[in-house]
């Protein structure tokens, strides 16, 4: 085929297929062909391009294209990897997350809330509040039957019944089940409920709350 047959099947093709708005100019192979097939096009038939160039040019035109096949193959790389991380996710429905922390905030006019989890019903222990050097500084009852995620309230008082002042302090927890045995828990240890994907963000219900996945630093067998 003519270089003038090719030049208007490209210029046809080009000229009915959805044009957008290229705001940064970019050029892409069709564009480089087309530049191409004009300069061979509009060649000094006296001087006609070099061979050596026009090879160069078809070898850099082959290399763009094959980059924007990576570029796809990649895209659609990062698409899998996302979906399988969220699969990934929905699979830990009903296991334990460590946030990593079991620390609360006691502040001036606020009394701390906290949760903690009970992975078998209580028959009697206690919850005890640590202080930044790790000396319990309180501490209070956790009631007979409780069971799974269950709310509690500091008031803010040392053992003696005096105002501790305001900072973070750090809340663990011993009981014995119902079965006789010894158990251990601690804020910041709680089962995954559901999930819920906010735009790019992976959210879990820990508790009363959802929390981003990514602040979760373990998942442990429920």
């Amino acid at each position: 085929m003519a270089v003038d047959s090719i030049y208007e099947t490209i210029l046809n093709t080009t000229s009915t297929a959805p044009t957008d708005t290229n705001e940064k100019g970019i050029l892409g192979k069709d564009d480089f062909m087309m530049l191409l097939l004009t300069e061979l096009k509009y060649q000094d038939p006296t001087e006609p391009m070099d061979s050596d160039k026009i090879l160069s040019q078809t070898s850099q035109l082959a290399t763009l294209e094959a980059s924007d096949k990576t570029n796809d193959a990649l895209e659609k790389l990062a698409a899998t990897l996302t979906n399988s991380r969220d699969f990934s996710t929905i699979s830990a429905i009903g296991k334990i997350a460590d946030t990593g922390s079991n620390a609360i905030v006691l502040e001036t006019g606020a009394l701390p809330s906290f949760e903690l989890y009970f992975s078998q019903e209580v028959s009697n222990g206690t919850i005890e509040v640590l202080d930044a050097e790790g000396n319990a500084v309180a501490s209070m009852p956790i009631e007979n039957g409780a069971n799974g995620i269950t709310q509690y309230e500091w008031d803010g008082k040392d053992y003696a019944g005096n105002s501790l002042d305001e900072g973070i302090y750090y809340i663990t927890a011993s009981y014995t089940d119902a079965n006789g045995a010894a158990q251990n828990t601690r804020v910041g240890l709680y089962p995954i409920e559901s999930v819920r994907f906010d735009e790019e963000e992976t959210m879990v219900k820990l508790g009363s709350s959802y929390i981003p996945f990514s602040a979760i630093k373990e998942v442990l067998e429920g």
